[in-house]
C-alpha cells in the first residue's frame, strides 16, 4: 500500500443560518478589505446580500465581482484577476457554485505570487498561498469548497484543464444549506449528479484509500437517499443539507484520491460543445461504469449498498449490475438526457472527443480498468 494523504480546509462552519459566522470569521482573519467572486445568476437571487451586509454592518469594506461565467476560460479568469488586484483585498470570499470558487481560489493565489495563469495551467509550481479564502458555496455538486483543485477551460484546445496544488485548498468554508433552497430541479439535478460521480469515482479509483473510501461511502449515502427529495421538493431542509454534505464529502474525496474516465471523457464535451459539467457526467456515468465492473465487482457492490440497493442474495456481478440499471434509472428520473442527441453531436464528432479525452491522462492513469482509444470511442458511441 502507498501512502495517503487527505488535504482538507482550515475550518468548516456548517449547518442552517451559519452564514451569519462570517463577521466573527472575517474578523479572526483580520481582514478589512473584503473580495466577493460570483455569479450574476447568484447575485440577481440575493445570495450574497445578507453576507455582505453583515460583513459592512461590521465596519469591512466589501467589493463585489459577479460576472465569473459558468465554465470560465483563461481570458475570463485573466480578466477577473485584473479587477481583483485593483481592490487590493485581504480576504477573497468565493460565493456560488463550482465556477466561481475555482475561480476565487485561482484569483486568490494569482494575487499573491509572481507566476501567470497559463504557467499554473502549464503545470507551473505555486510558491506559496495566495491570499485567504472562504467558500460558500450555493450548489451541492462540485464540492470545490473542500478540492485543491480550479478547472480553467482552455479555448484553443477545446479542453478543460485542471489546476492542482494544495496551496488552493480554501482556508475556511461556510456549508448553509438554507442558500440552496432555491437552486432550480434542474440545477440541482446535474449538480448533485456531478457530487455523486466525484464520490462513485473516487472510491473505484485507483489512487482510493482508507479515507476516500470512508467519505466516498458516507458522500453515496447523503445524495442517494435525499437527491429526489431535493430535485422534487426544493424547499426541504433536510434534503438540502444532506446533499451539500454529500457533495462537500465528495470534493474530499477528490483531495485524497481521483476521479477517473467519467470526468475524462466529460472535459471535452464541455470544453468543445459547452455542454454543462454536471450533464455530461451525469450522461456519462453508467456507461463508463459499466465498463469499469469487470475485475472491481466487489467494490460496485459496495456501492450498491450505499445507495440503498438490495443485494442480499445477489453475488458480486448481480449487485454491479443492480448498481448500473439504478444509475440509468436515476437519470431517468432527475430528467437528465439519455444521450447527446440536443447538442447535435454526431458520430462525424467522435475523432474531436476522443482526442480530446486521451489528452486527459491525468485522470484516465486512475481508472480502475485501462481504457484504451478505442474503449474511449465506443463509449461516446453509445452515448449517440
Amino acid at each position: 500500500m502507498s501512502t495517503y494523504t487527505l488535504l482538507n480546509a482550515g475550518r468548516i462552519v456548517a449547518g442552517p443560518g451559519s452564514v451569519a459566522n462570517i463577521t466573527e470569521i472575517v474578523a479572526e482573519i483580520g481582514a478589512e478589505k473584503v473580495l466577493i467572486i460570483t455569479d450574476k445568476g447568484v447575485a440577481g437571487a440575493g445570495l450574497i446580500d445578507k453576507p455582505k451586509a453583515l460583513l459592512e454592518s461590521a465596519g469591512v469594506a466589501v467589493a463585489v465581482i459577479d460576472n465569473t461565467p459558468p465554465e470560465p476560460d483563461v481570458d475570463q479568469v485573466n480578466a477577473i484577476v485584473a479587477a481583483a488586484r485593483l481592490h487590493a483585498p485581504q480576504l477573497v470570499v468565493g460565493i456560488g457554485g463550482g465556477s466561481a470558487m475555482d475561480v476565487a481560489k485561482v484569483a486568490a493565489v494569482l494575487l499573491a505570487n509572481d507566476v501567470s495563469l497559463r504557467d499554473l495551467l502549464n503545470k507551473a509550481p505555486i510558491a506559496s498561498r495566495g491570499v485567504p479564502t472562504l467558500m460558500i458555496p450555493t450548489t451541492a455538486g462540485t464540492g470545490s469548497e473542500a478540492t485543491p483543485n480550479s478547472i480553467v477551460l482552455v479555448p484553443e484546445d477545446e479542453l478543460k484543464v485542471g489546476i492542482v496544488s494544495p496551496r488552493l485548498m480554501p482556508d475556511v468554508v461556510i456549508l448553509d444549506p438554507q442558500l440552496t433552497l432555491g437552486l432550480p430541479p434542474a440545477i440541482t439535478a446535474s449538480t448533485g449528479m456531478d457530487a455523486l460521480c466525484h464520490a462513485i469515482e473516487c472510491y473505484t479509483s485507483k489512487k482510493g484509500n482508507p479515507f476516500s473510501e470512508m467519505l466516498a461511502l458516507k458522500a453515496i449515502t447523503l445524495i442517494s437517499r435525499s437527491i429526489r427529495k431535493a430535485f422534487a421538493q426544493g424547499d426541504d431542509l433536510e434534503a438540502r443539507h444532506d446533499m451539500l454534505l454529500g457533495a462537500m464529502y465528495g470534493g474530499m474525496c477528490i483531495a485524497t484520491s481521483s476521479t477517473t474516465a467519467v470526468h475524462a471523457l466529460a472535459y471535452p464535451l464541455g470544453g468543445k460543445y459547452r455542454i454543462p459539467h454536471g450533464i455530461s457526467n451525469a450522461i456519462l456515468l453508467p456507461f463508463v461504469m459499466r465498463f469499469n465492473v469487470v475485475g472491481n465487482e466487489g467494490k460496485f457492490r459496495d456501492v450498491a449498498i450505499a445507495m440503498g440497493i438490495d443485494v442480499a442474495g445477489r453475488s458480486n456481478n448481480e449487485a454491479a449490475a443492480a448498481l448500473i440499471e439504478a444509475l440509468f434509472t436515476l437519470n431517468r428520473d432527475l430528467q437528465i438526457p439519455a444521450d447527446l442527441k440536443r447538442w447535435k453531436i454526431t458520430e462525424a464528432d467522435l475523432d474531436a472527443l476522443v482526442d480530446g479525452a486521451a489528452k486527459v491522462t491525468r485522470l484516465l492513469d486512475n481508472n480502475p480498468r485501462p481504457m484504451s482509444v478505442a474503449d474511449i470511442r465506443s463509449i461516446y458511441a453509445q452515448l449517440m
